[in-house]
């Protein structure tokens, strides 16, 4: 395997990424758990090509990750605190493991450029999660979904990225209209409501919620969902799409 080519890469810059999807009502997370290290979790990251922009490398790395292309994507915040890398424990042991992961492709200098002080640049990702096929990176034993209610201590500051990614989601949700890349093709009214529901964590009166949603005038009605007694059966609806 030929040697890891920091050269490539801007220095000191680097992505993670929270990647949102939603199934069987719990809004989920894509979180790594790493090869180093007893039991460290993290969020899906990578570096910015020196040939990239920032965007493009932020849709490459989770092309990478979850197999998908034209993923709503949005920069939410840059995490530059002064220690947020170099005085964490786990740096010592990645430092470690590295040395024994394969030497000739980390070398001593490449195990210094990784471990060094990054600045991140936070995005967050929402996906159809049916859609999604889990791609481990290189330094993961695998990825897994986890509702944000259940997500495990990660290392470096990643709890922190995940709680203001889920800050910005909720705050976006409406102004911007995102939460439909969540869902699938079609979907019923109760649905939307327990996607949102779920996103902020708290119940919403049907009616009203009904009517707001409909107020915004977003959706197309299409033909009813028949599951039952057809008197009874919900209308499907979908985004429209400009």
């Amino acid at each position: 395997m030929h040697k890891f080519g920091i050269e490539n890469y801007i220095a000191h810059l680097s992505i993670d990424c929270v990647i949102f999807g939603y199934q069987n009502n719990e809004l989920k997370v894509l979180i790594a758990k790493f090869k180093f290290g007893q039991n460290v979790w993290a969020l899906p990251g990578g570096h910015i090509l020196k040939t990239e922009s920032v965007d493009k490398a932020a849709s490459r790395i989770l092309k990478e990750r979850t197999g998908l292309e034209n993923i709503y994507l949005e920069q939410f915040r840059v995490f530059g605190d002064e220690n947020r890398i170099h005085t964490h424990n786990f740096k010592e042991v990645m430092k470690e493991e590295l040395k024994k992961f394969d030497a000739q492709r980390f070398t001593p200098s490449v195990i210094e450029w990784l471990t060094s002080r990054f600045v991140c640049i936070g995005y967050y990702a929402l996906v159809d999660i049916n859609k999604v096929s889990p791609q481990n990176g290189e330094f993961d034993e695998y990825l897994e979904w986890r509702s944000v209610k259940d997500i495990p201590p990660m290392t470096y500051d990643h709890d922190e990225i995940l709680t203001l990614a889920l800050t910005a989601l909720r705050q976006n949700l409406d102004e911007k209209l995102i939460g439909f890349n969540l869902l699938p093709e079609t979907f019923t009214m109760r649905e939307v409501q327990a996607l949102y529901e779920a996103v902020y964590d708290k119940p919403f009166a049907m009616n009203n919620f009904q009517k707001k949603i409909l107020d915004l005038n977003v959706l197309e009605r299409l033909e009813k969902k028949f599951t039952g007694a057809q008197n009874k059966a919900p209308y499907l609806y979908r985004f429209k799409r400009n």
